[in-house]
């Protein structure tokens, strides 16, 4: 069990700061949550983005193949010319 020191100090278990990534430096939030303290690690944008990419590359593999959408399609074709009237509009403005 780890003790708060005389200072308000805890030391996070070696294994814990580990599975979060909170290595020197990490700052992190602390709040309470229905009386207990929360302890979260900064969002770490590199790690983020990291994480983005591997779900798009698992993503991309569960799907396989996949295929272009049909340009012969009037509803499609008819939406695509209201956005672009719409784009041309704004840019006109």
């Amino acid at each position: 069990m780890t003790k708060v020191d005389s200072k308000g100090r805890i030391v996070l278990p070696q294994e814990l700061r580990e599975r979060l990534g909170i290595t020197p430096g990490t700052e992190v939030e602390i709040h309470e949550d229905d009386g207990k303290a929360v302890v979260m690690p900064e969002d770490n944008p590199e790690q983020i983005i990291d994480r983005m990419e591997q779900l798009v590359k698992e993503a991309s593999m569960e799907s396989g193949e996949t295929e272009p959408l049909a340009t012969d399609d009037p509803v499609a074709q008819a939406h695509r010319e209201a956005i672009r009237k719409g784009a041309e509009q704004k840019t006109d403005e």
